[in-house]
């Protein structure tokens, strides 16, 4: 039960930023951009978080720096493709590599340092319940941050109008313009929102996850947090539930190892990412449920009438 117990406590880990970064996407995607930077995003998050913490000695100021960094980055790539009107796909791969590269540049001088912790909380009681204080109680802070902004943004898409006008840009950006709706002042929002996710993800990974810089930790995170947006139809719990499953996937490949099964660590280590090109190519062979909840102008320039 020991070892059951630690194997749940580290899908419940491996999750968060996966969730994280893919509900930020998914409130992009639902405006109608299509922001493929989140690996870059997530890059830069992860060492300005790291460096943050690592100069404060406070993991928190660290999670904010992360946030703050990924914002930065958004900001970039929405005055590029909402201002400017530039190729979504090709800024957002652009993005990815200026974070990647960047990242690499800014960490090269904490390789190897020790890094600060987020540590995970214990409430008295609760947490020493057997088994299942642990996993409900005894979370780092992040980990309940993430179900609480999936929450929210459930909340917010289909319960307020501030969804509905989000919704409303990303179906037909032309009818939200004549109604009189903003909607390069909520494209811009929503990629900042995005972008901070991101960024947040990519500083679980340096003060969490593994809490040291390591150039390219983030390791494809954000293109699977891309694809499981499309698994999870632009919908937030099932983007969710998605992250947990991918999670799940992950760690089993690493605890299979473990067990000296005579697999090839090479064919568990691409697991993760051969489920993601295997779930997506299920998806995309139902066009009824490609389509049920497809952004209508997802990746669609908009230029407002003069």
């Amino acid at each position: 039960m020991s070892e059951l117990l630690a194997i749940v406590l580290t899908i419940i880990t491996a999750s968060t930023p996966l969730l994280l970064a893919a509900i930020g996407e998914l409130v992009v995607e639902r405006s109608g951009v299509l922001n493929l930077g989140v690996e870059g995003m997530m890059a830069i998050g992860a060492v300005c978080g790291f460096g943050a913490a690592l100069a404060s000695g406070s993991p928190y100021l660290g999670i904010l720096a992360a946030m703050a960094a990924g914002a930065a980055l958004s900001l970039l790539f929405a005055f590029l493709t909402v201002t400017l009107v530039s190729n979504q796909v090709a800024t957002g791969l652009a993005l990815t590599l200026l974070g990647l590269g960047l990242s690499g540049l800014i960490g090269e001088s904490f390789v190897g340092q020790p890094g600060v912790k987020l540590e995970r909380l214990h409430i008295p009681g609760l947490s020493d319940i057997p088994y299942l204080g642990p996993i409900l109680f005894g979370q780092d802070l992040l980990v309940y941050a993430a179900l609480a902004i999936t929450a929210a943004v459930a909340y917010l898409l289909f319960r307020s109008k501030l969804g509905l006008v989000i919704r409303a840009v990303g179906d037909s950006h032309q009818s939200a313009h004549a109604l009189g709706y903003g909607v390069i002042p909520v494209r811009y929002a929503c990629v900042v929102f995005g972008g901070t996710c991101a960024g947040l993800a990519g500083g679980y990974l340096s003060l969490a996850y593994t809490p040291q810089w390591i150039e390219n930790m983030t390791a494809g995170r954000g293109w699977i947090a891309l694809a499981l947006v499309v698994f999870g139809s632009w919908l937030p719990w099932r983007v969710a539930l998605g992250a947990y499953l991918f999670g799940t996937v992950m760690i089993l490949g690493f605890a299979v190892q473990t067990k000296g099964l005579g697999i090839p660590p090479q064919f568990l280590s691409s697991l993760p990412y051969l489920v993601t090109i295997i779930a997506l190519v299920v998806i995309s062979g139902n066009r009824a449920l490609t389509r049920a909840n497809t952004p209508a102008c997802l990746g669609q320039p908009f230029v407002p009438d003069r």
